[in-house]
């Protein structure tokens, strides 16, 4: 304990700081920075700064949300198999079933009409052709003998008769193109039997043009008229689109067997179908397309997918069915 200097009683003890501020609510810090500061203070912060900003964002998605489903619809499609099919086209068929013994013609070679494209065996034909013909020229000298020879006269008129008939079915053993054109497909070769009704070749016009025949579900004929677009992708071709313009709808769904019959026994047994059809032809805009810088012709037959556009619905009326009344569901 110290003593005073003066008197020498010693001097009382300091009192700690934390008894000198007992009287007192506020620390002397406290005060002195409450009288300083020039802030605007809070009694309580529940949440940090960007908490507002969060708030507005979220206020404005939302809104941006309800506009969108407001004003933004949502297409219908319909989509298919497609074929190509080249306009100009004429199959040669046989009528009389054989052998083929050559064919004359090559793919892409021009023809004129009449002119021998296949050539079947005729050989039994040859032979009663050559029979007959002798037999004639026998009748005909005693006709020239006799001239009143009745019944050589009469036998001379059935074997005139008999060697016109010959003289067709050794005809109808050479296969000739109906018209002029281009060879397009040549399907008989040497050795094959043939039978009637089949097509040895295909002719085509020089000028030739494709168009689109598109099979898409019977369910989306109200809704297809010409003018509408289709877009069209090509097998073998993927991602490589094509808009094209409807020029045509057939005005009945067909089952599988009408178009079966409809796009021809050369094509139809490759498709499968599913229910009834619609049938919607559209114009391609030349006989060839480029893709990656090369040219490619359209073939007879090549397969695609084509949808078309048939409605479109706002987004809001397909979240709540009930507004349907609103809006009206079959919009261009």
């Amino acid at each position: 304990m110290a003593e005073d200097s003066a008197g020498g009683t010693p001097a009382p003890p300091e009192k700690p700081q934390s008894l000198v501020n007992e009287g007192r609510i506020y620390r002397q810090q406290a005060m002195q920075e409450h009288t300083t500061a020039r802030v605007d203070s809070e009694l309580l912060r529940l949440s940090p700064e960007w908490s507002r900003w969060a708030y507005w964002v979220l206020v404005v998605v939302v809104v941006a949300g309800l506009l969108f489903c407001a004003l933004g619809t949502v297409s219908e499609y319909a989509s298919g198999l497609a074929v190509v099919r080249v306009e100009g086209k004429s199959e040669v068929t046989v009528d009389v079933a054989g052998v083929v013994t050559s064919v004359e013609v090559q793919p892409g070679q021009r023809v004129a009409a009449g002119q021998v494209l296949v050539k079947l065996h005729a050989q039994e034909e040859h032979t009663a052709l050559e029979r007959i013909e002798r037999e004639f020229e026998l009748q005909l000298a005693r006709v020239l003998r006799d001239p009143s020879d009745q019944p050589a006269r009469q036998v001379l008129t059935t074997l005139r008769a008999e060697r016109e008939q010959a003289q067709a079915r050794q005809e109808a053993r050479s296969i000739r193109a109906m018209r002029a054109g281009v060879v397009n497909d040549l399907r008989v070769r040497p050795a094959q039997y043939v039978q009637p009704g089949e097509s040895v070749a295909s002719l085509v016009d020089e000028d030739v043009r494709a168009t689109l025949i598109a099979l898409l579900p019977g369910s989306s004929r109200p809704f297809l008229r010409p003018g509408k677009m289709l877009r069209v992708e090509l097998d073998g071709f993927p991602y490589e689109y094509r808009d094209l313009r409807i020029e045509y709808v057939s005005d009945q769904i067909i089952g599988p067997s009408e178009t079966r019959r409809y796009l021809g026994r050369e094509i139809s047994d490759a498709l499968k179908f599913d229910g009834p059809q619609v049938l919607v032809r559209a114009r391609l805009p030349a006989s060839t397309f480029r893709r990656g810088g090369q040219t490619f012709n359209y073939v007879d037959g090549m397969m695609a997918r084509a949808e078309a556009r048939l409605r479109a619905e706002s987004i809001l009326v397909m979240l709540v069915p009930g507004l349907k009344g609103l809006w009206s569901d079959d919009t261009d």
